[in-house]
């Protein structure tokens, strides 16, 4: 349960852009999405692995330059 203190006066539009904040840092959104779909433990050790790649990558050229 997320408990979002309102101060005396505060605005609405700040308490909820608050709560939005603190919605977002638990990572439900994610989890959801992540569960909507299942997906292979072989599937994400090769996306990891490509991704990895990939930044690997972007790094070396970085160096290059």
């Amino acid at each position: 349960m997320i408990i979002v203190p309102i101060k005396e006066g505060e605005n609405i539009e700040k308490a909820l852009k608050k709560l939005k904040r603190k919605f977002e840092k638990t990572g439900v959104v994610r989890e959801l999405r992540a569960r909507k779909q299942f997906t292979k433990p072989s599937v994400i050790a090769r996306q990891k692995r490509l991704k990895a790649i990939y930044v690997q990558h972007l790094r070396q050229m970085e160096l290059d330059k």
